[in-house]
Order: structure tokens, then sequence, then C-alpha cells
């Protein structure tokens, strides 16, 4: 290295490869990437490209030199076409005095700065290119040196190092997580539910002891609601036991289409969930299921005039059902022609289930949509 101030420029290197690899935050990491590379060589632009999985456009560009009002008044980030995506399809070091004078420029959009030289080269990181190091306008000289690109190149292959161990402690995080999970898991099984038992049937005991018909239906009705307690602890644990949870999983769209039709309501829906809601119903069933929840619902806000709606999800290994009640004008029959619930009943068929409405004993209507779970 016969460039003035080599030495300091090393310096700058050692002292860029250290803080990268003390980071463990991606998102930190890249940034900095970003900005080490523009001080190493004395550039008044950086940037660092993250191309998509599919290795053909850039999926995330992070900036140095331009403020946020800058950033903002250019407008879209590039996706990776013209000299950027020079790199992209040939990824080697690339050093250009001028770059508005190759002929895959693309020039600038409006309020861009204005650059000339240009120095790029990629990020590998476990032998597969990650992205790549834009940088301009060299402050000192007219244009990037050879010099200029062994030391970028360097820190590229400090920061391949950096990124492959942040996504390895990011898996052992993941990893503590579903350890942390199935602990829990366990917990709630061994303790929490062992004990609702053993609640249950105390309190049971207490009622053969009872002699005040209101104290006997009391605790009955405590222990039935131990009973669905317990079913909502095992669901949870279903869940728990789960590696990988969506995150729109169904129970998520359930409760979104719930909130949707609050308005409608004039109340909030009340949902439980029995079983492995998320894990246990297949890609298949999901828009089915959601579809049955929304137009049940929707049959309650248009005619039942209910104070409550309550909807049951239950996902067991052979079946899945779907239970709505209402508390409203009833019965059921009176509603069953209706173009949304014969939909419904097309949709129970084709999968080979069933759907029932029927007035219930209390007032109400109770919408009852099966299938079986396909697997």
């Amino acid at each position: 290295m016969d460039d003035k101030g080599g030495t300091d420029r090393l310096q700058r290197l050692i002292a860029a490869v250290a803080t990268l690899g003390s980071e463990n935050d991606l998102a930190t990491l890249l940034t900095r990437l970003a900005e080490a590379a523009v001080e190493l060589v004395d550039a008044r632009y950086g940037a660092l490209g993250v191309l998509d999985p599919g290795l053909t456009h850039l999926d995330q560009f992070i900036t140095v030199g331009i403020d946020d009002e800058g950033t903002r008044a250019i407008g879209a980030l590039p996706e990776g076409h013209g000299i950027l995506g020079l790199l992209i399809v040939d990824p080697q070091p690339l050093r250009l005095p001028d770059l508005t004078a190759h002929p895959d420029s693309f020039g600038f959009p409006p309020n861009h700065p204005p650059m000339r030289s240009f120095l790029g080269v990629p990020v590998f990181v476990g032998g597969v290119v990650y992205g790549n190091l834009y940088l301009t306008d060299k402050r000192t000289a007219d244009a990037f040196t050879e010099v200029d690109a062994e030391l970028v190149l360097s820190l590229a292959v400090a920061a391949g190092v950096a990124i492959e161990n942040s996504r390895l402690q990011s898996r052992v995080r993941e990893l503590d997580v579903l350890r942390d999970r199935e602990r829990i898991a366990r917990d709630l099984h061994d303790t929490v539910i062992q004990r609702l038992f053993a609640t249950g049937l105390a309190l049971q005991g207490a009622a053969r002891l009872a002699e005040r018909p209101e104290v006997v239906q009391r605790i009955q009705q405590a222990v039935d609601e131990l009973d669905v307690t317990v079913r909502e602890v095992r669901s949870s644990i279903f869940e728990l036991h789960t590696t990988e949870v969506a995150a729109n999983g169904l129970r998520r769209q359930l409760l979104a289409v719930g909130d949707a039709m609050s308005g409608a309501l004039g109340y909030p829906a009340t949902f439980r969930f029995e079983g492995p809601v998320d894990s246990g119903v297949p890609d298949e069933l999901v828009p089915h299921v959601v579809s049955v929840v929304r137009e049940g619902l929707a049959n309650i806000a248009r005619h039942a005039a209910s104070p409550t709606a309550e909807v049951l999800v239950r996902v067991t290994s052979g079946h899945i059902v779907v239970e709505i009640e209402d508390r409203g004008s009833g019965p059921g029959a009176a509603r069953a022609d209706g173009r949304g619930l014969a939909n419904l009943s097309s949709r129970a068929e084709e999968c080979g289930g069933e759907m029932v409405l029927e007035a219930r004993s209390g007032g109400g209507t109770r919408l009852l949509w099966q299938v079986p779970s396909l697997s």
C-alpha cells in the first residue's frame, strides 16, 4: 500500500473490521458497513445495496452522505438498474472515473446530487453474493484507486463474516425462544392444568355436600368455567409446541375479522379457540374458515338484533369445527335461504363437511360448520 496516508487508512480498516465484528444487530451492522466504506476511501457518498433472495434486484438500500430530506426529494430507492445492476450481473469490483460516461448509465432521477467517480465492490456471505457497496465522488482525487478497491474488498470480506455471525446468533436466539416455549408449555401442562383439575374435583365434592340448590348451581357454573379454561390452556399448549407460528396465523386472521365486524355488530365478538388452530388447519381450508366467521358475524349484524356474538373454533385430529352463536331474535331457520349462508353450506359440502343452522333453546341462533381436517 503505497499511496499517501496508507498507514492511517490501514489503521482505519482494522478499526472498522473490529467494529463490525463486535456488532450483533444486523441492521446496525449494515449501516456501519456503509459508513466505514465511505470513510475508508474518502468518498462523498456511499450505499450498501442488499440483494433480494433471488439475487436479481436490490431489496434494501442503505445510503450515506444524503440526509433524510434529500432522500425524500429523490423518491423511490433504486432497484439495481444501470451501473448498479452491473455488479448484480457480474459481482466483480468496478472502478469508473466518470460513471455518467458509461454506456449502461441510466442517469439520475430529479433532485439527485451529481456524481462522477465510482467504486463498486460485492459483499459475499457464505460464498453467495449478499449485496454490493457503492461509493461515489472521491473527495481527495478525481477517481478511486486500485488501493481504494483493495481496502474496500478487505472490508467487504470482514463484513461477510460479521453478517454470517449475526445470522448464526439470530438462529441461536430463535432456538432459545423455542426452548422457552417448550418449557412454558410443559409447565402449563404439568402444573396449571393439574391444579385446575384438582380445583374442579374439589368443587364437585363441595357441591355434593351443599344443601341449598342455588349454592349447588353456582358451584356447577364454576366447574363449567374451569372446564372451558382447561380447554383454552390446552389450546395454548398446542401452539406453544408449534415450532413455527406464522405472523399472520389463523387466530390472528379471525380476530382481525372480529375487529372489522365490531362496528356493524355494535360490540366486539367473543372468540374461543380449542386445539392447534394456527398449526392444525391446512392452508387450503384457512380461507374457508375465515369466510365462515365473517359471514356468520355479518348475518348476526344484519338480522339477529343480538346483544352478543360468540365464536368457537375447535381443531381436533379429525375435524375443524366453527360454532357461531347469538342471543337474538331467531329462529335460525328463517334465515337459512340467504345467499351468504348458502355459500357457507356450499363451502362445507365442497370440503366434505356440513353446515347446520338451528335455533338455540334459550333463544337466538347457532351456526355449526364442520369439515374433515384433511390430515
